[in-house]
């Protein structure tokens, strides 16, 4: 019986001991050398975390990262992982948020953790000693894996915790329904503090395909990143929707389309349409698959394969449920909406739902009863999603409820940004909106040069939360109950 996702982790490390497993542009390993490699960094992680708790890890996306996270799951703890690009507060607020005083990062960081209040664990200083299975031995499948960040309205870093179980179900799941096997090779584009990538790592574990780390930087140099792809005879792409809309859209193609490439996944924002079809005309027998599903629901609840060749015009489905989700729409009223093309709140059932936000109120708002059971206890996660089935079954997602929004594959609250923002001396009020893929901030108080409010910004917020247009207005526009009017505030923007 596999309680853990350590079991399937060494079942694939006894079938297939010397291949690949992960690899960056400058080193790789093997299934065996992983699981080694694993359990001699939990050697230490154990003596400065207790189980059940967080290990942060601030490092580069490299495959000794990877062994730092299954070494934290071979502490009996889970990981998180800190983009060392984000402002010393944002992970300060993170680490309080996971009650963490200890840090595993590198000496390249050590002027940012020094900004930090934080004990640190340099990787250059670690000495291994040998491994000891007890706490290996004592995880459950309740237990959680992983805490990955999203953005919170009160300015305060949400982190979704998700359960060994949850990520058993449905990788299980993910890996048949899309037949990933040993022969796949698959190219990590995602952060490791976006849940795509958990589809990427756990993919691998499960199969025994290889996973190929792509450096950041490569998305900023097409022609690099798909010379990457070639010379790793990339066979699986699971990416969020605009990094593929970086290659399209810059003309990559042009230069080459390597012809390994068989299966091509996207998720975390609606992919368009025009993108969509040039990726088609140059893969026709490649499969495509729209993936749909909030952090909190382990990766995703719906999928949708794309039949044949589009438009380019119409939008993609978010599709049906994959196996052992359940997934329907409420109305305002919380009834069960019955029929085709209309609209209601994307709610998810199942083992998928994450444990909840760590450390976080928010928690009980969201993770709640289904409203439509009262005989006996179901855990729903309200996505705050707007969708609408088609008469096919399919979903169409439609849009955010709230100002919860999705860009460059980040899911992010506006009412963060708006609280960065309105922190700045001359910025009585804050309001942002988002349309045409940007966000746009409207503010009162005294008119300020753009370049100082987005260096402001920059402080406490990560890049691709920062406005990419300023306008200072005299006054907002307000609803009948004095609410800014967003809605109105669009509708200018929008002429």
């Amino acid at each position: 019986m596999y309680v853990s996702l350590l079991d399937h982790l060494e079942a694939t490390a006894r079938r297939y001991p010397d291949r690949l497993a992960f690899a960056d542009p400058e080193t790789s390993v093997t299934w065996k050398e992983f699981v080694e490699a694993s359990k001699a960094r939990s050697s230490v992680l154990s003596r400065y975390f207790q189980p059940r708790h967080a290990v942060p890890v601030m490092l580069d996306k490299t495959v000794e990262t990877l062994e730092y996270f299954f070494g934290a799951l071979y502490s009996g703890c889970f990981y998180s992982f800190f983009d060392a690009s984000f402002p010393p507060s944002r992970l300060e607020s993170m680490l309080k948020t996971l009650g963490n005083d200890t840090i595993v990062t590198s000496k390249k960081y050590e002027d940012k953790v020094e900004q930090l209040p934080v004990k640190t664990l340099y990787i250059e200083d670690l000495t291994f000693s040998d491994y000891d299975d007890t706490r290996r031995q004592a995880i459950i499948d309740t237990d959680p894996a992983y805490a990955n960040f999203t953005s919170g309205s009160t300015g305060t870093p949400k982190a979704v915790l998700v359960a060994h179980r949850s990520v058993m179900d449905f990788l299980t799941v993910f890996t048949e329904t899309f037949q990933i096997t040993e022969q796949d090779r698959i190219a990590n584009q995602a952060p490791f503090d976006f849940d795509v990538s958990v589809k990427d790592i756990f993919s691998a574990v499960f199969t025994g395909a290889s996973v190929h780390l792509v450096p950041r930087a490569y998305f900023s140099l097409p022609t690099k990143l798909l010379d990457y792809l070639d010379e790793r005879q990339i066979t699986t792409l699971i990416w969020a929707v605009s990094a593929l809309c970086i290659v399209s859209m810059l003309g990559g193609f042009k230069y080459k389309a390597p012809k390994s490439l068989k299966k091509i996944m996207f998720s975390g924002e609606v992919m368009p349409p025009k993108q969509l079809k040039i990726w088609q005309d140059h893969y026709p027998d490649a499969e495509f698959v729209n993936l749909y599903g909030p952090t909190e629901i382990t990766c995703n609840c719906t999928y949708y394969r794309i039949p044949g060749p589009v438009d380019g015009v119409t939008p993609v489905p978010a599709g049906k449920p994959f196996p052992n989700e359940r997934v329907f729409l409420l109305d305002d009223e919380d009834h069960l909406v019955t029929k085709a093309d209309t609209e209601g709140e994307i709610c998810v059932s199942g083992t998928c739902v994450a444990l909840g936000y760590y450390h976080n109120d928010k928690t009980k708002e969201v993770f709640v009863q289904n409203p439509l059971q009262d005989a006996y206890f179901e855990r729903i996660y309200r996505t705050g999603d707007l969708g609408r089935f088609l008469k096919d079954g399919n979903l169409l997602y439609i849009g955010r409820k709230d100002t919860q929004i999705k860009h460059m594959g980040h899911r992010i609250e506006l009412g963060e940004i708006e609280n960065a923002l309105s922190k700045h001396e001359h910025v009585s009020r804050a309001c942002c909106v988002f349309s045409k893929n940007r966000i746009t901030a409207y503010y009162t108080g005294v008119e300020t040069d753009k370049k100082e409010l987005v260096s402001f910004l920059k402080e406490s917020l990560p890049a691709w939360m920062v406005p990419s247009v300023f306008t200072y207005q005299d006054s907002f526009p307000l609803t009948k109950n004095g609410k800014i009017d967003r809605k109105a505030l669009l509708e200018v923007l929008n002429g």
